[in-house]
């Protein structure tokens, strides 16, 4: 196991990263965009400037400088497989306070779309990651300043959501199945969340008595 810290939205650190990885495996076979950021939920026009910029360059130029640094390395090596997460937004599901997000989100659907077209033949293989709703605290940041509006989804999302515990061994397992272009592995099916759906009056969840808005709020202000 090894690590190396990476700004996202240089090129050269994200180069850096892939040297690191090449140097001490030999190659890199799976590269996984998996980096990125949310707002908090508001009106688009009370964002300020600089926290749309610091969510277009994570969410966006970030993952430019990624798939281009990993299309790079495995063209040249012959063969390997590139990772974009989707997110909210992506399939152009919208909702009210989610616009920065969403529209990042929506569009690395595209570029994924085009980069799927551009590697085809090549032996290089992109793909869609969609872990569906995780109970991290980047869901839960959305609404730190609306705790009326997190009581009215929690219940939402304890139907539909699952633990970063339970979501990630699905998505490896698909990763490491995975060999053909434009392939997605989805964790949040309709048909699964339909059945959540379903079963919720049976089947009571709580997600989040571990990660709650106000002692985040409170931890932040400490």
């Amino acid at each position: 196991m090894t690590a190396v810290a990476c700004n996202i939205t240089d090129r050269d650190q994200v180069q850096a990263v892939w040297d690191h990885a090449v140097a001490t495996y030999g190659r890199v076979d799976i590269w996984i965009n998996n980096a990125g950021i949310s707002l908090p939920r508001k009106p688009f026009q009370e964002h300020t400037v600089s926290d749309l910029q610091e969510i277009v360059n994570t969410n966006i130029v970030g993952i430019f400088n990624g798939d281009a640094v990993a299309m790079k390395g495995m063209l040249a090596q012959g063969s390997g497989y590139i990772w974009n997460m989707e997110g909210f937004g992506s399939n152009g599901q919208t909702s009210s306070g989610l616009g920065p997000y969403g529209s990042t989100k929506r569009a690395l659907n595209y570029l994924t779309k085009v980069l799927i077209k551009e590697l085809k033949g090549t032996g290089v293989g992109m793909g869609y990651l969609s872990p569906g709703i995780v109970a991290t605290d980047l869901l839960i940041q959305d609404y730190e300043d609306d705790m009326a509006q997190w009581e009215k989804v929690k219940k939402t999302f304890n139907i539909l959501g699952d633990t970063v515990e339970t979501v990630t061994p699905y998505l490896v397992e698909g990763v490491l199945k995975t060999d053909k272009n434009g392939k997605r592995v989805a964790w949040l099916t309709p048909a699964k969340a339909g059945g959540r759906f379903a079963t919720a009056g049976f089947k009571k969840r709580n997600l989040f008595d571990q990660i709650d808005p106000r002692k985040t709020m409170d931890q932040q202000g400490a």
